[in-house]
């Protein structure tokens, strides 16, 4: 089965700096990429990042340029959203998916929820 197991959430101050962590089994890592999505009370879901572990390109939602670098250590099949200078609009609930062409996903893990204090 597919799995998908996001952490790395927490409560962090205006500025301040998370890393989230997906860890992904059950299929073949190096075919696929893998997505960062989240949604915050009352808001439409948003694509954060993807990366394609095949060749590395990668995705930023325009809100997050700049701010947030995506990675990932495939021999542990793990996948890192890097987030820097967290504002209060940040604040979501995340989710690590697996996508496919036009990083569109088919997988989603569960949430792992961010919270930035002002």
């Amino acid at each position: 089965d597919v799995q998908l197991q996001a952490s790395g959430g927490g409560l962090v101050q205006v500025g301040g700096s998370l890393r989230l962590s997906c860890a992904a089994s059950g299929f073949s890592f190096d075919d696929y990429a893998i997505g960062w999505f989240r949604q915050a009370p009352g808001k439409e879901r948003e694509a954060v990042s993807c990366l394609s572990t095949t060749d590395d390109r990668t995705f930023y939602g325009d809100s997050v340029k700049g701010r947030f670098t995506i990675s990932s250590d495939n021999a542990k099949k793990v996948v890192y959203l890097q987030m820097n200078n967290l504002k209060p609009e940040d604040t979501a609930l995340y989710y690590c998916t697996r996508v496919l062409a036009g990083w569109n996903p088919d997988y989603w893990g569960q949430g792992t929820l961010v919270t930035v204090s002002s």
